[in-house]
């Protein structure tokens, strides 16, 4: 895996537009994740955004055929990143700052069990996805359940297309180490 990177492609909606109090707590909560992922063992890159501080984007961000804008305010929360396998994506995930934000998803995203949350496939080192194959990823996904090339955590494929088991003392070091550095 080592001439491959991980690519990741999350999204999801909000139950009220991005301003409001409502989201406060994920919108407080951003700048601190952002970091704690960009400092996680393993990361290599993620797009920023369009007219917004930080890293450039990948390309135009656009979003994927189900998204309803339901918050009115033309917005979804998604991201788009690199990582050096999937052990090193999975303890950033879930460990540090991104896990309590992840468990309080529920109070802020709308529920919907029919559409992904996010989506992963390889990419050859050097190459850099940009946010239309990243919806294209996650449409596959959405359609056509995991495969080789958009596959989730549960359900992961190497980067030749074999199904692959996540190492998971590996994760839990690589959680180690970014607990460690912060």
């Amino acid at each position: 895996m080592r001439d491959h990177r991980l690519a990741v492609y999350t999204f999801n909606q909000f139950v009220a537009p991005y301003q409001s109090d409502r989201i406060r707590g994920f919108r407080e909560a951003e700048p601190g994740t952002f970091l704690a992922i960009e400092n996680a063992e393993g990361f290599v890159a993620r797009s920023g955004y369009e007219g917004e501080e930080g890293p450039s984007s990948w390309g135009e961000q656009v979003f994927p055929h189900c998204w309803t804008n339901s918050n009115g305010d033309g917005w979804a929360p998604s991201t788009l990143s690199l990582w050096a396998s999937l052990e090193a994506l999975m303890a950033a995930t879930y460990q540090g700052p991104h896990g309590k934000v992840l468990r309080n998803g529920k109070d802020w995203h709308v529920p919907a069990d029919h559409i992904p949350e996010y989506v992963l496939w390889w990419v050859a080192e050097g190459d850099t996805p940009d946010w239309a194959e990243a919806v294209g990823r996650f449409e596959e996904l959405m359609e056509n359940g995991p495969n080789p090339r958009a596959f989730t955590f549960k359900a992961a494929f190497d980067p030749i297309g074999r199904p692959y088991k996540p190492d998971v003392a590996r994760m839990k070091d690589l959680a180690r180490q970014t607990a460690q550095k912060s």
